[in-house]
């Protein structure tokens, strides 16, 4: 962003951007309803930091004037509280309600109809064809030829009727139980107020109270907020020459696990297009989407019967309640100048000062009042540009208008700010010559941390020229051991408060205690900071962030344009979409009707790119209650199958002693008797996988994840790897206080009268001091010595490992060798820092 003080940029967001209630809550302005009189002052609280409220500006105006349902005082509340008239009363295909506890109606009565297909292999070879191949389409010549300027050509906007697109996600059976079907506010047994999915937020809450307030008939209807987003994607990364601009939709209504899941919840419904080089192009960008979105102005206004997740038929009415881009497309969506606030006036120079929060009304009033001149400098207006959003009811851009996780936090502070400023840092503290060497040795140091599963390397350091979204994610995971040793305390504090603030504000369910967290660690960041003298910005909810749109480009615009004859290319990408989409929608309705079994689920469309790795992956299973740890299925040949054999074989001596002695303690017998022999043929195992819940993007619906933990003499035929694990010590310290880490030099197993013993051969390491890294804020841990300077071995049970660690070396301020390769830091080093950082689930037990 091209802001001219980043300082006075962040006090300013800090300070103002929380939401101004009367713009979008029922209050005077609006007439009173007695359908829509719901006050919930006793179930939301009052956060009353006048700096900032991170509640107000990222979950949706929780205030004391905010309309709330009436709590029972005799009681203490909890749990969840619905809208008392916009609740998703089921109805029948006519609209006339039902009883309580009606069942829906079957959703087809034979269970052997595969059409439009005739049996069910005729549907799988669809299915490969378009999931492997994709099929190759030509429409022929149908876009003109180019004219001389933007004004005299003719465009075509392909897209598709979204009103249509909402129908296929709510009729998804694939989104039962992880649906809303009404705003809600919940609170659990502590009293405490949470927020996890879109409908948690206030503002759906308070737009079902206008409708209410417009329109007393709608009681009982099913609040469908919609959700926009739209990108700049490039598909000839040769000649970087061909852009396309698809525009997004989606519903607030699934979860955020089924968002980040991708199951057809997030679809491209448009290709804008915007000629390059001039201004005017904004206004046609308007004039598509409206032109796009205007089958869903009937829905805004009168309620539509549509089936549900659940099969049952609900009256659903529909609001734009979202629209997720990064700032420039913020401007070209909200008609702003560049260098302008998107959600107040306040001035460029000086965004701290005198300034009104921005809405279509005022905007309005300004338009027609204020000269273009005026408009432009004094209010960072471009008046030639009327908001898309003003041909539909009850919809306001400049409320609509998400902060964004992906391009503000991530890209924008930690690529453009932090890192940037480490090397500007140096450069004035050490020399421009030091800071050359410094750099040089930092790059070895971040191309030297060990492997870990899912997480990217970098052989050269961060010294790589296009930085993606993928990229800064994983270089924030391993930047800050690589610095600890080059820079001063107060510069790894703020670049490890950052990154705090970063997990905290992408957890899936965010509390009180949670909000207080994510306040102190800014208020610190902003403390920490001044070494550089300025600061970047900060972010929203995992639920509306650009990374899901932009996941979205490889499946819906990159792959079916690689599949293309490259000539007129858009029409085809649009066929193929749409057969994959109806695929989707074909395959989840015969896996319902038990046709299919779920083996044979369709991958996420979201990530099928990544799903040719091994080493992670996103599964759809039921909601696990704790992580889980399996052996892989299949065991490698070649190895001894005598214990003495195989000790001799891998060059560990001690294998077999351990091994009876873990055995031993497995059987609880006295010290008294001799350990027990094992005879039976030894197993061997190069992984195992651990399957737990995820904050991450890469899931399935019900955020379920699996990644691999490897013990490999060869990964890749290239070197061997073996991974670090968390093992449980003492269940009732918290955190890393009640483990310990280890790394698997071999996973087997056999077994013993009648019972197989799955285990692992384990390095132990110790924790250094009593408490995290006073600066990193991480663990720090050191290999565990025996008297004779041997690492201490045992052999454990594979249900003690309790999940997979990430240990970067402590550098020490001394140049690693150029040569150096980093299948040996496990190794060498004195100490290794346990990285907190590798994904969210790691974030939340290492501590």
């Amino acid at each position: 962003m091209n802001f001219k003080s980043q300082r006075g940029r962040t006090k300013h967001i800090r300070t103002i951007h929380s939401y101004d209630h009367n713009n979008h809550i029922c209050n005077d302005q609006v007439p009173a309803s007695p359908q829509a009189d719901s006050d919930f002052n006793d179930v939301h609280p009052d956060f009353e930091d006048e700096s900032w409220d991170f509640a107000d500006t990222y979950l949706g105006d929780h205030d004391a004037d905010a309309p709330q349902p009436e709590p029972d005082h005799d009681q203490p509340i909890y749990g969840k509280i619905e809208h008392l008239y916009l609740f998703g009363r089921p109805c029948d295909a006519q609209g006339n309600p039902l009883p309580p506890g009606a069942a829906p109606p079957p959703r087809c009565t034979a269970n052997d109809d595969w059409s439009p297909f005739s049996n069910q292999a005729d549907f799988l070879l669809v299915d490969f064809l378009f999931h492997k191949e994709c099929l190759s389409v030509d429409l022929g010549d149908t876009i003109p030829d180019d004219a001389l300027s933007w004004a005299e050509r003719s465009y075509q906007v392909w897209y598709c009727n979204p009103d249509a697109i909402i129908k296929n996600m709510l009729d998804n059976p694939d989104f039962h139980q992880q649906f809303d079907y009404a705003p809600h506010v919940s609170k659990d047994h502590c009293g405490q107020c949470k927020w996890q999915n879109f409908m948690s937020r206030n503002y759906a809450w308070c737009q079902c109270d206008k409708i209410c307030n417009e329109d007393p008939s709608t009681e009982g209807a099913t609040y469908v907020g919609i959700i926009l987003g739209s990108n700049k994607t490039t598909v000839s990364v040769a000649t970087r020459n061909v852009e396309y601009h698809p525009l997004y939709l989606s519903i607030g209504n699934p979860h955020n696990g089924v968002q980040h899941a991708h199951r057809n919840v997030v679809t491209p419904i448009g290709f804008l297009a915007i000629p390059k080089g001039t201004c005017q192009c904004y206004i046609l960008y308007h004039a598509s989407i409206s032109a796009i979105l205007q089958p869903l102005k009937p829905g805004m206004e009168t309620p539509l019967i549509w089936r549900c997740p659940d099969g049952h038929y609900q009256q659903v009415i529909y609001n734009l309640a979202a629209y997720i881009a990064d700032y420039p497309k913020q401007l070209m969506v909200a008609g702003i100048v560049q260098n302008w606030c998107t959600k107040c006036t306040a001035l460029p120079e000086h965004l701290d000062g005198v300034r009104g929060q921005r809405t279509c009304e005022f905007m309005h009033t300004l338009v027609d009042t204020l000269s273009s001149d005026l408009l432009w400098d004094q209010y960072g207006i471009d008046s030639d540009i009327m908001p898309f959003t003003y041909d539909f009811p009850r919809t306001d851009i400049y409320v609509m208008l998400t902060p964004d996780l992906l391009h503000q936090v991530i890209k924008g502070t930690f690529k453009d700010h932090l890192v940037a400023w480490t090397e500007k840092y140096l450069a004035e503290t050490e020399g421009e010559a030091r800071k050359d060497v410094i750099m040089d040795d930092i790059d070895h140091c971040i191309a030297a941390v060990p492997a870990f599963m899912g997480l990217c390397r970098f052989p050269q350091g961060r010294c790589f020229k296009q930085w993606t979204r993928d990229d800064s994610k994983a270089l924030m995971k391993v930047f800050l051991p690589a610095i600890a040793e080059y820079v001063p305390p107060q510069l790894i504090q703020c670049v490890a408060t950052f990154l705090d603030f970063c997990y905290l504000v992408q957890r899936h369910e965010i509390r009180e205690d949670t909000l207080m967290q994510i306040e102190e660690a800014l208020a610190w960041f902003h403390a920490v900071r001044e070494i550089f003298h300025e600061s970047g910005e900060y972010g929203a909810l995992n639920g509306l962030c650009s990374s899901i749109t932009e996941s979205r480009h490889i499946t819906a615009v990159k792959q079916p344009w690689r599949h293309s004859n490259h000539f007129n290319a858009l029409g085809q990408m649009l066929l193929t979409n749409q057969c994959l989409d109806k695929l989707g929608l074909a395959q989840v309705d015969f896996v319902a009707r038990g046709m299919l079994p779920t083996t044979v689920l369709i991958p996420s469309r979201g990530h099928d790119s990544l799903h040719n790795t091994v080493d992670e992956e996103a599964i759809d299973e039921d909601i696990l209650t704790e992580a889980r740890v399996e052996m892989a299925q299949w065991q490698q040949w070649g190895y001894p199958r005598v214990l003495q054999d195989l000790a001799a074989y891998i060059s560990e001596p001690s294998l077999p002693a351990l091994t009876r002695q873990f055995l031993h303690n497995q059987m609880a017998l006295d010290n008294s008797i001799p350990l027990p022999e094992i005879i039976s043929p030894i197993s061997v195992f190069h992984s195992t996988s651990t399957i737990f819940y995820t904050l991450s993007d890469l899931s399935g619906t019900h955020s379920v994840h699996r990644e691999i933990i490897r013990s490999t003499p060869l990964w890749q035929r290239k070197d061997p790897q073996c991974d670090c694990v968390l093992i449980i010590e003492d269940d009732d310290k918290p955190g890393m206080r009640g483990m310990i880490v280890g790394q698997v030099k071999l996973f087997f197993s056999f077994s013993h009268e009648g019972q197989i013993c799955p285990c692992a051969l384990i390095e132990h390491f110790s924790r250094v001091g009593c408490g995290p890294d006073p600066n990193t804020g991480m663990w720090k841990v050191k290999s565990l010595l025996d008297r004779q300077k041997n690492r201490v071995q045992t052999v454990e049970h594979l249900d003690v490992i309790f999940w997979s660690a990430h240990l970067i070396p402590v550098f020490g301020n001394g140049p690693l060798p150029d040569d150096f390769h980093f299948s040996f830091s496990l190794d060498i080093f004195n100490s290794y820092y346990v990285n907190r950082y590798t994904d969210h689930h790691t974030f939340e037990i290492v501590f």
